[in-house]
């Protein structure tokens, strides 16, 4: 069965596979758009197993609110210049909207449900996007919040995603405070949101440490354990301030100069209150491939010789 030049660029349209394979997957199925692009999946396949065993290090974290739900995703690729590409971003939005969509219980059920725009599950998809974006890619985790409402934030171009977790009453627009908190959220990265949340043995330790700074402190050595432990005290309201996001100074001074915690409450007048936040780093705790280039350079010489 003879092709034509719109059918190369028919099935190009369909699966973003390259032209020439394209090309060549018509002219090996005799001109059959369904086989075509059957024997591009198939090819796919043999393309992503030898893409699966990189070290997918790099991505982007996203943030979607739609229809009263939020999710953040953080999708990986191997290369900083594939996480820029509109391909790859286009795909890391797509599985977004599906968390959004189809509140999967994990990643693995989030493999099962079907691709936006398509009669494909994510899993069945994950080769031809391999294929057509050229890296290993992976999905590696997402949160979902259903309930109360949801500000997303996006920080240099995917390297941080926040999503923010907010209990509005009266109709109030919480957009604007629910992207300051995230904002704060992605730059200073607090260990705790409320001190409510810092443990027994979190505190037992930062005042074990406190305590020992002063007793090495000829100044403070001498002085009475009462006195050391009105000391101490002073210095754990310093640690929620520092490590607590309500109780951290708000960065934005521009617009407001206290704690988050009453930003939040006087920006609303008591309409908002904080929930719950994420927020994923993208590649954190991700081991990278460490590159040596002078061993790089010097297999490439013996190679020659």
């Amino acid at each position: 069965m003879a092709f034509t030049a719109q059918d190369v660029k028919t099935l190009r349209e369909m699966t973003s596979v390259g032209m020439m394979d394209c090309k060549k997957a018509l002219t090996e199925c005799d001109g059959d758009m369904d086989k075509a692009v059957e024997w591009l999946r198939e090819k796919g396949l043999a393309k992503a197993a030898k893409k699966a065993g990189r070290i997918a290090a790099e991505g982007m974290s996203y943030a979607l609110c739609e229809n009263g739900v939020g999710a953040v995703v953080e999708v990986n690729c191997e290369t900083d210049f594939c996480a820029k590409s509109d391909l790859f971003v286009a795909f890391v939005k797509d599985v977004a909207k599906v968390v959004v969509d189809n509140d999967p219980a994990d990643v693995d059920a989030l493999m099962n449900c079907k691709y936006p725009g398509s009669e494909l599950t994510v899993s069945e998809t994950m080769p031809e996007k391999v294929m057509s974006i050229g890296e290993n890619l992976q999905i590696r985790r997402f949160v979902r919040f259903a309930n109360n409402t949801s500000v997303g934030y996006v920080h240099a171009g995917g390297k941080i995603g926040v999503l923010v977790n907010l209990a509005v009453e009266g109709g109030f627009d919480a957009t604007e405070i629910g992207k300051n908190v995230a904002m704060q959220i992605a730059a200073l990265n607090p260990r705790f949101w409320d001190k409510a949340q810092v443990t027994d043995e979190v505190l037992a330790e930062e005042k074990k440490v406190a305590l020992a700074l002063m007793d090495s402190d000829p100044k403070m050595a001498n002085k009475p354990a009462q006195v050391k432990e009105k000391i101490v005290m002073g210095k754990m309201n310093k640690f929620y301030e520092e490590n607590c996001l309500l109780q951290m100074e708000f960065v934005r001074s521009d617009i407001f100069t206290g704690s988050v915690e009453k930003y939040i409450a006087e920006a609303s007048k008591g309409a908002v209150k904080f929930v719950d936040a994420v927020r994923f780093q993208t590649g954190e705790g991700i081991e990278k491939k460490q590159e040596d280039f002078a061993a790089e350079v010097a297999a490439q010489m013996n190679m020659g010789k």
